[in-house]
C-alpha cells in the first residue's frame, strides 16, 4: 500500500492515529485477520466515514467489500507515526514522576529507546533505576554532545522547566516531551514540543460530568 500525504493533516486526525494503532494492535494480538470500517468504527466510537476519511490523508486502504487486512494496515499506520525510526530519548528529572516513567512505560513498544536518565539531586545521582544509572544533570551538555539525541523527556520542576529547555536544544534534539505542566519556548528552533498536562485532562472529565448531570 503506498501513503500519499495530501497536504496538510489536521491535529484532530493526528490524534487519533494512536488510538487507530493501539485497536488493531489488539485485534492483531487476537488474531484476527481482516476488519471492515464500520467494526473498526464501531470499537472505537467513531464513525466509518470518519475512519475512510482519516485514512485517506495518508493513501488508499483496505478493499470494498473485504475491508481492512489488520496486520497490513497497523504496520502502515505504525509507518506513518514513524514507529519504525527508532527514535532516542533521554529522561531529565528522575523524581517521582521520572521514576514512574522509567520503571512503568514501555517504550520500545512506541518505537523509542531510552538511552540515559539524569538529575540534580546528589541522593539520586549514580542510583539504578530499571536499569539505568541515574547521571547528574552536569554532564547533559557533554553527553548530547557524544550521543545523538532525538527526544527530550521534561520530569524536572518548573523552575527548571525552560534553562533545561534550553540546554536540549542546544545539543539538538528534534523534540520534547514536557510533563512540568508548564509552556516551554523554542523559539524558532524548529523543535518539536508535546505537553501532558494531566490537570487538563482531569478537568476536561469534570467538564463532560457536569454536562452530564
Amino acid at each position: 500500500m503506498q501513503q500519499v500525504k495530501k497536504g496538510k493533516v489536521s491535529n484532530a486526525v493526528i490524534r487519533r492515529l494512536p488510538r487507530y494503532y493501539r485497536t488493531l494492535d489488539a485485534f492483531y494480538r487476537d488474531g484476527i485477520v481482516r476488519i471492515s470500517s464500520s467494526a473498526l468504527g464501531s470499537s472505537m466510537g467513531i464513525t466509518a466515514s470518519q475512519i475512510r476519511q482519516d485514512l485517506s490523508c495518508f493513501g488508499e486502504f483496505g478493499q470494498q467489500g473485504y475491508g481492512y487486512n489488520i496486520a497490513d494496515l497497523r504496520r502502515e499506520i505504525a509507518d506513518i507515526l514513524g514507529m519504525n525510526h527508532h527514535y532516542s530519548a533521554i529522561l531529565l528529572g528522575s523524581g517521582n514522576l521520572g521514576r514512574a516513567l522509567l520503571r512503568n512505560f514501555r517504550f520500545a513498544k512506541t518505537g523509542f529507546t531510552l538511552t540515559a536518565a539524569f538529575d540534580a539531586d546528589p541522593a539520586l545521582i549514580g542510583t539504578s533505576i530499571s536499569g539505568f544509572n541515574v547521571r547528574s544533570i552536569e554532564t547533559l551538555d557533554e553527553y548530547l554532545k557524544t550521543h545523538s539525541t532525538s527526544v527530550g523527556i521534561l520530569t524536572v520542576p518548573k523552575s527548571e522547566a525552560q534553562n533545561m529547555t534550553n540546554h536540549l536544544i542546544a545539543g539538538g534534539v528534534k523534540g520534547i516531551w514536557n510533563f512540568t505542566n508548564v509552556e516551554i519556548d523554542v523559539g524558532d528552533s524548529g523543535v518539536t514540543v508535546e505537553s501532558v498536562h494531566f490537570s487538563d485532562s482531569l478537568l476536561a472529565l469534570s467538564y463532560l460530568i457536569s454536562e452530564k448531570a
